[in-house]
């Protein structure tokens, strides 16, 4: 199951979030800042997937934007990867040539 999706830049800003289970809001940003310090923090060689307290962590990075989902034990981590890819792709495609901007201005907008 998917508990929550960030999208973060390489400053660490959060662009998008949505929740998918209860977090209250201090602990949303506490949550944040300790997933974005993982993720920010690995090389590209390194694995894309990271066991983070109760759940884990499936990250991809496209140009200066991460996206990062939070997922539990039991769901596939392969699958989660492609369908950061697929969400990315279909950012591409409605915005054509996403970017940083169109991101943060506009999937508010959208419902996820």
């Amino acid at each position: 199951m998917i508990k929550f999706f960030l999208m973060v830049n390489k400053q660490g800003q959060t662009r998008l979030s949505r929740y998918y289970e209860h977090v209250e809001i201090n602990k949303r940003t506490v949550l944040e800042a300790e997933v974005i310090k993982n993720c920010l923090s690995r090389s590209k060689d390194q694995c894309s997937f990271i066991e983070y307290k109760d759940f884990k962590l499936v990250y991809r990075q496209y140009a200066a934007l991460f996206i990062v989902v939070g997922i539990n034990e039991t769901e596939n981590e392969m699958a989660v990867y492609e369908l950061i890819h697929n969400f990315v792709e279909v950012l591409d495609k409605y915005f054509s040539r996403v970017s940083e901007l169109d991101v943060s201005f506009s999937v508010s907008e959208m419902h996820l």
